[in-house]
């Protein structure tokens, strides 16, 4: 695999709208999305000059600190070339306020008891410090609050900290009993002396009761079948992993999954079936014994679906950084409607991570445990097509990939390895090895890209289209004059699907 398809591949990503928001204090920011947004950003402001000769020494210096895994610094420089692109000055308050996060053993509070933080550092920041440091603890609701509540509270202030908190964290026992349910960022300051010189925050949720809810649904769990089961204990497999900082919490809304766990185990303790009769757009889940996790897709059933015909099915894979909400909240909520009106069951997978890339090969990974993720984003999309042909009547001749950025990405990699599952393949904004298409050949395909995208270089479908064309298959491509990485889905949505109208395994192209 070339360089440059590695380049262009950890290049791909989802639209700011849909980034997840600053991470846990456990779960650093992620960094292949922080890569992109540095590759995107000196794409798009194109150095020269004194600026260029500083992004070329911060890019020996990132392949230097990838090479040899120092992690802490590749953070750093990626912060620091972002600032930099963006036409700001990179200061030593940069760089030390950077070096800080906080971890803690849970970001799920219960608030029944202290509340404990640790301030610590990733690297030593090049800010000489002469004196010892002190710190003050906020916590900022995120929700509106009862009248008379302040927006902002001080839950802790400490002195003589330490100036090296590599060597000497700070463990902090914060108060967050008078916190109301929801979420809201822990704000921590670092003052030397009379300025402060650093900030770090951390986004938490504090439920009150969280512990005897997760409690009793664990233990209903226990009598359930399979498919309910997977849903009602989710809200715990979450909670652990962000705890232990495998995941972000990203926009996961700890008050209604707990709700949304109860009612599905209420339905399943009466012997009904709670998805059967559902229709429109809904949250399922289910466990993949090889992550050992409980993952969540987003399925939309067509209010006229009774399970008598078969109905043709869309896979939809998101972008880098986005989730399996998606497709169904973004894009205009283009893919509801069209799931709705032309009578397709859709279903959006998770793909294990939000940057698993959905097993495509994006070169020899860094290491061991990136390729899991590939392995295992593979592996969820398969599983959760399984699940829905077992759910649901899916006609066969009729399953589509639709993909946009790294999911074009994952539907031409999964094209090609399962060439028999799909009848056509819809791909955004994506790119992928040419050497591949032979494998794929006979599968339709339904192509867009912006010559002006400044993420993924429409290269990489020119080239795909190229060999498609070469050997024969049939292909539609529409390259947008102009169109950037975000701006091409929304108005060649429904014409993927009316691609996909006139396109069924075993059979001629006529229009349905």
């Amino acid at each position: 695999m070339s360089l440059s398809w590695l380049r262009l591949a950890l290049a791909v990503v989802m639209f700011s709208g849909l980034l997840p928001p600053p991470a846990a204090g456990q779960a650093p920011p992620n960094l292949a999305l922080a890569r992109v947004r540095y590759n995107s950003l000196k794409t798009s402001a194109r150095p020269d000059g004194a600026l260029k000769v500083q992004i070329d020494e911060i890019d020996r210096q990132i392949a230097e600190a990838t090479r040899f895994g120092r992690t802490g610094e590749l953070r750093r420089l990626l912060a620091k070339g972002t600032t930099l692109l963006s036409g700001r000055d990179w200061t030593d308050l940069d760089d030390f306020s950077q070096s800080l996060v906080l971890r803690t053993d849970q970001l799920f509070i219960d608030a029944a008891a202290a509340y404990r933080v640790r301030l610590e550092q990733i690297y030593a920041p090049s800010l000489a410090l002469t004196a010892p440091l002190t710190v003050r603890a906020l916590v900022r609701p995120l929700l509106s609050q009862p009248a008379g509540l302040p927006e902002v509270y001080e839950v802790g202030s400490f002195t003589g900290v330490s100036r090296d908190l590599r060597e000497s964290p700070l463990a902090m026992d914060l108060d967050l009993s008078a916190a109301f349910n929801g979420p809201h960022t822990l704000e921590v300051e670092v003052h030397d002396e009379a300025r402060q010189i650093g900030r770090v925050a951390l986004r938490v949720w504090v439920q009150k009761g969280m512990t005897e809810r997760l409690a009793a649904l664990e233990a209903a769990a226990k009598t359930l079948p399979a498919g309910p089961r997977a849903s009602v204990r989710y809200p715990a497999d979450y909670i652990s992993k962000v705890n232990r900082g495998l995941v972000e919490m990203g926009t996961f809304d700890l008050g209604r999954e707990l709700n949304a766990a109860e009612a599905v185990a209420s339905a399943a303790s009466r012997a009904v079936d709670p998805f059967a009769e559902r229709r429109g757009d809904f949250k399922r889940h289910h466990l993949l014994p090889s992550a050992g996790e409980i993952l969540p897709y987003r399925v939309y059933v067509p209010k006229a679906y009774d399970g008598t015909r078969a109905a043709p099915l869309v896979v939809a894979l998101h972008g880098l950084g986005a989730t399996e909400d998606s497709f169904f909240d973004a894009y205009g909520r283009n893919l509801p409607r069209l799931a709705e009106e032309r009578g397709y069951l859709v279903v959006a997978p998770l793909g294990y991570r939000v940057d698993g890339f959905y097993g495509s090969g994006i070169g020899a990974m860094i290491d061991p445990a990136a390729e899991r993720t590939r392995q295992l984003s593979e592996q969820d999309v398969m599983a959760v097509l399984m699940r829905m042909r077992e759910d649901y009547k899916v006609d066969d001749r009729r399953v589509y990939l639709l993909g946009h950025s790294m999911g074009a990405i994952g539907a031409w990699h999964l094209a090609a390895k399962y060439p028999e599952r799909w009848a056509a393949v819809a791909a955004f904004a994506g790119t992928g090895p040419p050497a591949s298409v032979a494998r794929m050949k006979d599968i339709p395909q339904f192509v867009v890209h912006g010559d002006a995208d400044p993420t993924v270089s429409v290269s990489g479908s020119r080239g795909m289209v190229a060999e498609m064309r070469k050997l024969g298959v049939d292909v539609r491509y529409i390259e947008v004059p102009g169109g950037n990485h975000i701006d091409v889905v929304v108005p060649h949505l429904d014409g993927a699907f009316d691609f996909f109208d006139t396109h069924a395994k075993g059979t001629p192209a006529t229009r349905r």
